[in-house]
Order: structure tokens, then C-alpha cells, then sequence
């Protein structure tokens, strides 16, 4: 996910706030009020964006340890069955020989 938007609108209300201030402090009247009143859906908005970045990112760190966990297995598994494998063709397989076909054995035919 990007986080553009989180980063835009953040922007956008940091702007606003000191576009606020500054009409406040400068008389500005209209430009106050315009700016007063953009900024709470703003901030609003910036806080959403804040919270669905830090729940992505504390879900994507809880499903990590579960994925290594599950590739650490299906690799460990892959290197006993290939362990078993060469041990049972009496540890003499090429290295021309697919993987697969120490545990399929095939018979020659005599002609």
C-alpha cells in the first residue's frame, strides 16, 4: 500500500492549519472562517489515514512470523524427502537425474 495519501492529506491539513492561524493573526476574516471550517474533515481524514497505516502495518507484522514459520517447514520437509530419497536409491544418484525420479523407479527392459 502507498502511503501518498497519508502523506498528501497531512500536507494538506498542516497547510490549512497555518493558512488558519495566520488569517486569525492577520484580520483576515473570510479567509479564516474558510480555512477554520476545511480544517476539521481534514484532520478528520488525516487521522483515518493514520490509523489504517498502522493497522496494515501491525497486521502485516503479525502475519510475517507465520509465513517464515511456514516456509521454514515446507523447505524442511522438502530436504528430508530428498534426503530419504537419495539415502534409498543407495546415495548414487547423478546430478543429470531429476528430483523426482529417485522416488519413481523405473525398469528397464532387456531387449
Amino acid at each position: 500500500m502507498s502511503r501518498r495519501p497519508l502523506v498528501f492529506v497531512s500536507g494538506l491539513t498542516f497547510g490549512d492549519y497555518l493558512l488558519w492561524t495566520w488569517s486569525l493573526n492577520g484580520n483576515r476574516d473570510v479567509l479564516a472562517l474558510v480555512s477554520g471550517l476545511t480544517l476539521p474533515p481534514l484532520v478528520l481524514l488525516c487521522l483515518w489515514l493514520l490509523a489504517l497505516t498502522v493497522a496494515r502495518l501491525v497486521a502485516r507484522v503479525a502475519r510475517r512470523p507465520a509465513t517464515l514459520l511456514a516456509h521454514s517447514r515446507t523447505r524442511k520437509q522438502s530436504e528430508r524427502r530428498s534426503s530419504t530419497s537419495v539415502a534409498a536409491s543407495g546415495g548414487n544418484r547423478s546430478s543429470a537425474e531429476p528430483a523426482g525420479s529417485a522416488e519413481t523407479p523405473t525398469r528397464k527392459l532387456a531387449a
